[in-house]
Parts: structure tokens; C-alpha cells; sequence
């Protein structure tokens, strides 16, 4: 299966499951239809908010791990001062 395809039929069944608490088609109890269902969608945007922050967060704090992106951007840099340098700006 590709990535899309598990993407899609994890979300067609995460929405259909949803769907189903919300039209009362699953027997649950009435506190749990009343209080938590309609949160639901809240707690998992924020859930994926802070799962995305934290990913970015993970990556920025190991990113001198990864030699290669490390050497790239650092090439990358050393060709812009050189550039500016160049076009006559003074660059410590």
C-alpha cells in the first residue's frame, strides 16, 4: 500500500468512526456522547499541533546530526558571503 493510501484509509475510518458517535450509531454511554464527543475534534488538532511542534522542535535540536545537511548548508552559506563579499558588502 503507498503512503497516501494508508493516509486516506486511516482518515476515511477515523471520520466514518466520528461520524458514527456523533449520529449516536454506536452504543456508548450518555456521558461520554454528551462531554466528549463533540471535543473530539479540538483534542485532535491540538494532538497534531503539538506532535508537528514537537517534530520541528526534534529535528532543529538534532539537526548538526546529519552531517551532510550540515555540510550543504554550511557550503551554502559560505557561497552567499562570498557573493556579498563580492558585491562589495563587508560580512564577518
Amino acid at each position: 500500500m503507498t503512503r497516501v493510501t494508508e493516509v486516506a484509509t486511516t482518515a476515511a475510518i477515523i471520520i466514518l468512526t466520528y461520524l458514527a458517535l456523533v449520529f449516536e450509531l454506536l452504543p456508548v454511554p450518555q456521558t461520554f456522547q454528551e462531554e466528549i464527543v463533540p471535543v473530539l475534534p479540538w483534542w485532535a488538532l491540538v494532538s497534531f499541533g503539538s506532535y508537528c511542534l514537537g517534530t520541528l522542535g526534534w529535528n532543529v535540536m538534532t539537526f548538526g546530526e546529519c552531517p551532510e545537511a550540515y555540510n550543504e548548508l554550511m557550503r551554502e552559506i559560505a557561497e552567499a558571503k562570498d557573493d556579498l563579499r563580492s558585491k562589495g558588502l563587508t560580512i564577518n
